[in-house]
């Protein structure tokens, strides 16, 4: 066995290598108790339909990408406002009228062709050739408990793409006002990337037999997924897709708008400015903590279909910056604020983005603390508290433990706060000149709360007892003294 438990229960091994010839995939097995085992093998099978079933997810799988091009139009082409049909006579030229718009600015020409798919190639080929940071994952139940070692190079990737696209600003080679130009047409690209990934990801998986946790209906499980751990040699897909397609885009979308109106007014507003600080932010944050990645239940658990892919690929990027296309397309006389709100905005952001950077790292870190990990990987900037020293926990029967301490301890999901609260200034940095800015964080609150619920559920199957005694101690779910 490749390691053993002291007497504080944590097992001692030796510290994976960090020289990126070395093996990634298999490292080791540690086994959980017979009990967690048992529960494992009930959350490793379908039971259950959840985004109500096969016509659930196909009305999201159709209804999104509609919703996406509505928004969009409103926000361009009709000064952010929320068009309909005048009355009945209306609809049919209405919707030919939204057509229209699609046909002529929203075309997968070859330009959008061009850009995004040499994203793609280019955030590939970085994440194979980039010497990276080697971090083990959680035990797999599907893989009899072994752990996977990923590669964690996205922040030398992330600083190359940045300089890369720097240098052919610079030398008028590709101009970075040209991306929230195109907007319309990227979109039709990504969603094309988006729906054909997922399904070609599904027939693949499925001709070679990995396919895991089939519900046995063909659209629900394109959805959901068929794969748990798909890898190009060193790139594992699912951790790659998560932060190097969606959050490098929505940085450059943003960066695109501060560039044209700098080429239109001879200045940036601090709203553009606070977007790209913003997005910076978030994007850094992946790089920096890409490590904590592999101890999250999406790489471990979540399987790679549809609702990530296209998620990845389109929603994330397309819809999580309306305020960035609106302010690119206005003037900035239309979202101008006085000093103190602006401090106000930004010192939301910042007091956000430090309980959500620093709640992410404790728990991830706890989780390595207890595989035996103590010492952790340095980037900028490591935040005071992210570390926990001697944090209280609960001992499961299943095997694993349940943190009590840190953020967590006033709250089950005190990332998940941080997290909605940053979303929500994404929308308030244009003030109140259009709704649709506010859709990321409206849309995101229900996607958290949903998840909130599944994980509860899960969690629940997982450890019986032990879950109502950490309910018991963390008695809030997210905000602490109210909910």
């Amino acid at each position: 066995m490749a390691g053993a438990e002291n007497g504080t229960g944590i097992r001692q091994r030796n510290t994976p290598s960090n020289d990126t010839t070395s093996k990634l995939q298999v490292s080791r097995v540690v086994l959980p108790t017979a009990e967690g085992i048992k529960r494992d093998k009930e959350l490793d099978k379908h039971t259950e339909y959840e985004f109500g079933g096969p016509w659930g997810v196909l009305a999201i799988m159709t209804g999104f990408p509609i919703l996406m091009y509505y928004l969009w139009i409103c926000l361009v082409f009709y000064d952010g406002k929320l068009v309909h049909p005048s009355s009945v006579d209306d609809i049919k030229p209405f919707l030919w009228r939204m057509w229209e718009h699609i046909r002529v600015d929203a075309s997968p020409n070859l330009y959008a062709w061009k850009v995004y798919t040499g994203l793609i190639v280019y955030q590939l080929f970085l994440a194979w050739v980039v010497p990276g940071y080697m971090q083990e994952g959680l035990p797999v139940p599907s893989l009899n408990y072994r752990t996977l070692m990923y590669k964690c190079n996205a922040i030398g990737c992330i600083y190359i793409t940045m300089i890369t696209a720097a240098a052919l600003h610079y030398y008028d080679i590709f101009r970075l006002t040209a991306i929230i130009d195109n907007f319309g047409h990227l979109m039709t690209v990504a969603m094309i990337y988006g729906f054909g990934v997922s399904f070609f990801m599904y027939f693949i998986t499925v001709a070679t037999g990995n396919q895991i946790r089939m519900s046995g209906s063909f659209i629900y499980d394109v959805f959901m997924g068929a794969c748990l751990n798909p890898r190009i040699g060193p790139v594992d897909l699912k951790m790659w897709l998560e932060v190097r397609i969606p959050w490098v885009i929505v940085f450059f979308m943003s960066v695109s708008g501060a560039c044209k109106q700098y080429e239109q007014y001879g200045y940036v507003t601090p709203n553009m400015a606070f977007m790209c600080l913003a997005t910076w932010l978030y994007l850094n944050a992946c790089g920096k903590g890409e490590e904590c990645i592999p101890q999250t239940w999406d790489m471990f658990h979540e399987k790679w279909g549809f609702l990530v892919i296209f998620w990845n690929f389109a929603g994330v990027p397309f819809s999580y910056i309306y305020s960035v296309v609106y302010m690119a397309t206005h003037d900035p006389e239309n979202y101008r604020f006085p000093t103190p709100t602006y401090i106000a905005l930004y010192t939301t952001l910042l007091t956000a983005y430090y309980i959500w950077d620093t709640s992410m790292s404790q728990k991830s870190r706890f989780k390595m603390q207890t595989q035996g990990i103590t010492t952790y990987r340095k980037t900028f900037p490591q935040l005071p508290w992210g570390t926990l020293k001697n944090p209280t926990f609960i001992q499961t029967a299943h095997g694993n433990r349940l943190l009590t301490d840190g953020w967590w301890r006033y709250s089950r999901k005190p990332n998940y706060v941080a997290d909605w609260t940053m979303s929500l200034t994404w929308g308030l940095c244009q003030g109140t000149c259009s709704a649709i800015p506010y859709f990321y964080s409206v849309f995101f609150i229900v996607v958290l709360i949903h998840r909130c619920g599944r994980d509860f559920e899960r969690c629940a199957l997982k450890y019986g007892k032990d879950w109502e005694k950490y309910c018991s101690i963390v008695k809030f779910k997210f905000i602490p003294g109210i909910y």
